[in-house]
């Protein structure tokens, strides 16, 4: 008989490893000249040589490691599809089982929090040149820490109350806990990088004054745009897309109240992460999927999860109307055969189906594409002085991607500074 897991909205999903679980996993490493694991990851995070470091019980020289390649090492240790990038790689695979390098990351970034380490520090001396990043999402901390190490002075503009984009905003805290968002975050502000709050560019503040102030500028504002299905009733109270829901879950502190049943739309991890929200505020859950669940792109630990929270998940049907007068009342649902029908009563339905582009010349007089997404060359833009990346350059991505792509943008703006 299965189980069906109960835990608190707030309750990180997988404990973490103890010194002793990590000590034996790192042991299990093969110590790999030319790691095929360090080669995978996109942030250059080095799991090789963390793991080694916490092999020999140097784990500030992990911690080290994994911060100065990669600012947001907790968060990515949460959140990073390790199964097909890093874990994927590993040569143990071809004996038993690939090491867990994401959980070893987790220790490192756990035990330097535990410890109060310091591991990263900005020079005395700072350069002339200053820097603004639009937005505070992964790929802006990533671009704004990368600089800080460097001496340029970064400022970053946030139209919310916090930092952290999606990190803060929309992923569940089960399984990305918003302690870990802060700590990383703390991490970037500990190099001197300084945060202006609940300040929009393009309306609080105009990019022709940043560009007298600052010699270069990061556009990493994300993809917070809603996309709902051209279908009859998407307009009826009770019809959410997943940013919107994710944020209001996320901003109550446990608290939001979703509804008595929840139907959420969509196969990917935001809409796992949307079911899991639902369920665990007391919404009795279901996921329907227009394809099959092996073409779903969540991931399987994902998958899983919601399954074991006893969340049902319904493949082959599409949405095709939301029923209601004024607040929803159910969902009609068609099936990919062309000829199966489904209606559901629910009172809230949820749609997962991707994030758009918010009119990113409103904030920056960049060419963008027929999604809306800047148009650049590696970071450039055709703007002088303006870089961007993350989500809102090459759409939703992972935030080890995003990581990247931050990175990416801090040495094109370096050499530009030049």
């Amino acid at each position: 008989m299965s189980k069906v897991v109960k835990s608190p909205y707030l309750a990180d999903a997988v404990a973490g490893f103890t010194p002793r679980t990590a000590m034996e996993e790192a042991a299990r490493c093969l110590l790999c000249h030319d790691a095929p694991c360090s080669q995978s990851c996109p942030a250059g995070t080095d799991p090789a040589k963390f793991i080694r470091s916490i092999r020999f019980r140097n784990v500030k020289g992990a911690a080290e490691t994994i911060r100065e390649n990669n600012i947001l090492g907790g968060t990515c240790a949460h959140v990073c599809p390790y199964d097909r990038l890093c874990e994927e790689a590993c040569s143990r695979c071809g004996i038993d089982k690939p090491i867990q390098i994401g959980m070893l990351q987790r220790f490192a970034v756990e035990t330097e929090e535990a410890l109060n380490m310091q591991v990263l520090k900005a020079p005395a001396e700072k350069k002339a040149a200053k820097v603004a990043c639009i937005g505070a999402g992964p790929a802006s901390l990533a671009c704004a820490a990368k600089l800080a190490t460097e001496g340029y002075e970064v400022t970053i503009y946030e139209a919310e109350a916090k930092a952290g984009g999606v990190l803060t905003y929309g992923i569940t805290p089960s399984r990305l806990p918003q302690s870990v968002v802060d700590h990383d975050i703390k991490q970037v502000e500990n190099l001197g990088v300084k945060f202006v709050f609940n300040t929009k560019v393009g309306k609080d503040v105009k990019i022709e004054e940043l560009q007298k102030e600052y010699q270069a500028i990061f556009v990493g504002i994300g993809l917070w745009q809603e996309k709902l299905p051209d279908i009859p009733g998407v307009k009826l109270a009770g019809v959410m897309a997943a940013a919107d829901f994710l944020k209001k879950a996320r901003t109550s502190g446990g608290t939001y109240n979703p509804g008595k049943k929840v139907i959420v739309v969509g196969g990917g991890n935001v809409a796992m992460d949307c079911a899991v929200t639902a369920q665990k505020l007391g919404a009795e859950t279901a996921i329907y999927y227009r394809r099959s669940i092996e073409e779903a792109p969540a991931e399987m630990v994902e998958l899983q999860n919601v399954l074991s929270l006893g969340v049902s998940i319904t493949t082959g049907f599409a949405p095709a109307e939301v029923v209601g007068t004024d607040k929803v009342e159910g969902m009609k649902f068609k099936g990919r055969d062309g000829v199966s029908e489904a209606s559901v009563a629910c009172d809230t339905v949820v749609f997962a189906i991707g994030q758009g582009a918010e009119d990113v010349t409103a904030v920056a007089p960049v060419a963008v594409n027929e999604k809306g997404l800047v148009v650049t060359e590696g970071s450039k833009t055709n703007v002088a002085g303006i870089f961007a990346g993350g989500d809102i350059a090459h759409g939703g991505k992972t935030v080890v991607e995003a990581v990247a792509a931050g990175k990416l943008a801090a040495f094109e703006i370096m050499d530009y500074l030049k």
